[in-house]
């Protein structure tokens, strides 16, 4: 997990500021910055207002959680957009958002074949009951 040290880096990071015009804005010579990210030394709230001020996620530094005031325009209008979704639509989205995931997921190992009309293999996704009839029964052939 991160620790305040290595987010306020990445702030500074995203913001692309050196330690030198990071520790200006804030008020603080270089040396107190590099104390800051390497958690030797904590800021006072004078420092961080002044971060504030040029678009650091003060909330994040603090908390690790972003905060909602750092999200983009776009970001802010589907976010309010999903809360007004009732429970169906939230969860369409969120199985919208997780068919478009890369994350693979592990396989169940199912495996249906044999006397079937089809075969089912591989990584298979279900969200809706399924029912599977089998027999041995070989179809009769008319001649």
């Amino acid at each position: 997990m991160d620790m305040f040290g290595a987010r306020l880096k990445k702030e500074r990071q995203r913001l692309g500021m050196n330690q030198d015009d990071f520790a200006e804005v804030g008020g603080v010579k270089k040396r107190a910055q590099i104390s800051y990210e390497k958690d030797e030394r904590s800021p006072d709230a004078a420092y961080l207002c002044a971060l504030l001020e040029i678009g650091v996620d003060v909330w994040y530094v603090m908390t690790g959680q972003v905060s909602a005031t750092a999200l983009t325009l776009e970001e802010s209008e589907l976010l309010a957009s999903y809360r007004n979704l009732d429970v169906r639509g939230k969860a369409g989205v969120l199985g919208l958002i997780d068919g478009m995931s890369t994350t693979v997921k592990a396989a169940s190992g199912t495996k249906f074949s044999g006397n079937v009309s089809q075969v089912v293999d591989g990584d298979q996704t279900v969200n809706a009951p399924m029912t599977f009839h089998m027999t041995d029964k070989k179809k009769k052939k008319s001649i």
